[in-house]
Order: structure tokens, then C-alpha cells, then sequence
């Protein structure tokens, strides 16, 4: 297999990463950030936990499985963006770690005013993780300050306050609007009774927020510049981000699909998984599938929109990184697909036959008849 399509084919596998954590472990975020909302006091919020409790860890697995191919199969982009948003991936890593402290302490005491403590850490655990992850997606868009050296080594310019800009705020919104879909339709499969009817009242408030920011998030970087490749880029030369150059140009992220307009499909399936969450809300399984399709849509809109950029650079764009000159060597790829190719099915395997053991809703008895299990 060539160079160029191992490199090809870990970009599709990133995005494929991204979306299973999106979609695995986004229902788990969606649902932490719904809990003050959904549930009114303390067996209705042990209901909502306990449908993602046994299922968080596992989910979980995605967003270290990505880190771990960015490390593996794209180094240099692993090491200016784990480098350049350091704060801001400080600050994920913070409050997933409330998570499972919050799971596990959460019940330790019968007290009120501790339980409610938990109960907001779950809840930050549930909205900060995406917001800041749609604001990474956004400063993709406009680029990031780095730069590399003689010697290759990354110096970046880039500050947490630099990354709050207005329009990866619109573009982290469009993210939390996504998740907390994603979350009410999870509740809404796994629920019963009061907070299933409140998880499903959500839903098409949360669908409509997705739809008009996703919206205004196209329509603005319609509007923005781009980077554009001048000249030809050898896709099978080995990785040197500072063989090329660069330029920017107004519209240059939609150069894409107006080559093929079948790249719009993605666009398309996002909107319709959307409209289809809310509309199918009656019928919470299809409702559930519908809202998985929103991630899928939402992050393959971006990829294939970004392609061939990864990372690029507003202060120095010929440092930009790109699909083409930030991989790991060939070898690395080969050996690594075929890991994947071995090891990944068995994966699948055992999480579809974990979620068919978990079928069904949690319900109020089953707090009840299993107060020492049940989170």
C-alpha cells in the first residue's frame, strides 16, 4: 500500500476516533449536563446516572484511543496540539475527572447539600468538555499561532484567552447543542416516567439551538479566510511541514465542496439527524440513532471541509500541518492498520454485546432493590 493512502486512511480513522467518542461518549456528557435540568430530586438523578454508569469507563475509551492514534500516526500534530492547548485540554481533563469521582462519592454520604456538590461537578463534567472541544474545532478554522524552527522544534504563541474568541464560542455552542441532544435522547431511551417526559421535552429546543448555530457557524466561515496549498505537494515525500507554502484566501474552506458536492451530504446528515431526534422523540430508539447522526454529520462536515489541513498556522501558514506532511513513516501506518484490522473488531464485538446485556430503562425500583449496586 502507498504512502499516500496509509495517510490517507489514518485520516479517516481520526475522523472515525472523533466520532465514536463524539457519539459513544457524548450521550454520557449530554447527560450530565442535563442532570440539574431533568431531574427534580435525588431518586430521579440516581436514575439519570445510573443509565450512563455502567457504560461511562467503556465510552471513555474512545477519547484515549484518539489520543493515542494523533501520538502514534500523527506525531507532529499530536505534539503542537497536546503542546499549543495545553490549558485548555487541562481543563477537559479536570472535570472528566470529576466524573467518576462524582459517580463513586456521590452516594457516600445521605446528605443534601453533599449530594447536590456532586451533582454540579457531574454537571460541569457534562458541559465543559464539549464546549472546549468545539472551540479547538473553531480555532482550526481560523488558525492557530505556531511555528517551527530549523530544527523542526514547534514554538507555539498560543494562550487560553487567544482560543475565547467569538467565533470558536459559536462554534463550541454548536457542540454543547449537539451533545445535550445526544444526551436527551439517551435519557429518553433509558428512562422512564418524569424524567423520560422532560428529557423528551428537551430535545427539539436542543435540535432547533443545533440547527440555527450550525447554521450561522456555516454562513460565517463561508465568510472567512481559508488556507489554500499553492503549488503541488508531494503526497508520498517524507513528513516535513516546511516543504510548502501556503496562502489565505476568502472562501478557501468551501473549495472542497464546491469540487464535489457530495461532500455537502455530510452537512445534510447532520441537519436531518437533528430534525429527525426531535421528530422522532415518540419513538425513543430511532430517536437515539437519529441523534448519533448529528456528530457523525457535524465532525465529517468539518474534516472534509479542513482536508488536507490538521493544524494550520496563522502566524507562519507554510508551517501549517497537513495531512500529507505530519504523519509518522510508512512503516509506522502499515504496522498500526494492521493492529487495527486485528484488534478493533473484537472490540466492537464486546461493546455491542455489553449494551445488549444493559438493554432496557433504569427504573425507580431498580434504586430501590439494589441500594449497595446502583449508583
Amino acid at each position: 500500500m502507498s504512502y499516500d493512502t496509509l495517510r490517507l486512511i489514518w485520516w479517516a480513522l481520526l475522523g472515525v476516533l472523533l466520532i465514536g467518542f463524539a457519539v459513544m461518549d457524548g450521550f454520557d456528557l449530554g447527560t450530565a449536563a442535563l442532570l440539574p435540568f431533568v431531574a427534580h430530586n435525588d431518586v430521579e438523578r440516581r436514575i439519570a446516572i445510573n443509565t450512563v454508569g455502567p457504560v461511562w469507563e467503556g465510552n471513555q475509551v474512545w477519547f484515549i484511543l484518539g489520543g493515542g492514534a494523533i501520538f502514534a500516526a500523527w506525531p507532529a500534530l499530536y505534539a503542537a496540539s497536546f503542546s499549543g492547548f495545553y490549558l485548555a485540554m487541562f481543563l477537559v481533563l479536570a472535570t472528566l475527572i470529576l466524573r467518576p469521582v462524582g459517580f463513586k462519592f456521590r452516594s457516600k454520604l445521605d446528605a443534601p447539600a453533599w449530594r447536590s456538590l456532586w451533582d454540579w461537578c457531574l454537571f460541569s463534567g457534562g458541559v465543559v468538555p464539549p464546549l472546549v472541544f468545539g472551540v479547538a474545532f473553531g480555532n482550526l478554522f481560523r488558525g492557530v499561532p505556531f511555528g517551527f524552527d530549523g530544527d523542526l522544534r514547534f514554538h507555539p504563541d498560543i494562550s487560553l484567552l487567544s482560543l475565547l474568541n467569538p467565533f470558536a464560542l459559536l462554534v463550541g455552542a454548536v457542540s454543547l447543542a449537539m451533545i445535550v441532544l445526544h444526551g436527551a435522547a439517551w435519557l429518553n431511551l433509558k428512562t422512564e416516567g418524569d424524567v423520560r417526559m422532560r428529557a423528551r421535552g428537551v430535545m427539539p429546543f436542543a435540535a432547533l439551538a443545533f440547527v440555527v448555530l450550525f447554521t450561522a457557524a456555516g454562513v460565517w466561515v463561508s465568510r472567512m479566510d481559508g488556507y489554500r496549498i499553492i503549488g503541488t505537494l508531494v503526497a508520498n515525500a517524507p513528513s516535513n511541514p516546511m516543504t510548502k507554502t501556503v496562502a489565505t484566501e476568502s472562501g478557501a474552506w468551501f473549495a472542497n465542496a464546491a469540487a464535489d458536492p457530495w461532500l455537502w451530504l455530510a452537512a445534510t446528515v447532520a441537519y436531518m439527524g437533528a430534525i429527525l431526534a426531535a421528530a422522532l422523540r415518540n419513538r425513543p430508539g430511532f430517536a437515539f440513532l437519529a441523534s448519533a447522526l448529528v456528530p457523525a454529520g457535524t465532525i465529517t462536515t468539518a474534516g472534509t471541509a479542513l482536508f488536507p489541513f490538521l493544524l494550520p498556522s496563522s502566524s507562519h501558514p507554510g508551517a501549517s500541518l497537513t495531512v500529507w506532511d505530519a504523519s509518522s513513516s510508512k512503516l509506522t501506518l502499515a504496522v498500526m492498520l494492521g493492529a487495527v484490522a486485528i484488534f478493533l473488531p473484537p472490540v466492537l464485538a464486546y461493546t455491542a454485546w455489553a449494551y445488549r446485556v444493559m438493554r432496557g430503562p433504569v427504573r425507580e425500583r431498580d434504586i430501590a432493590e439494589n441500594t449497595k449496586s446502583a449508583y
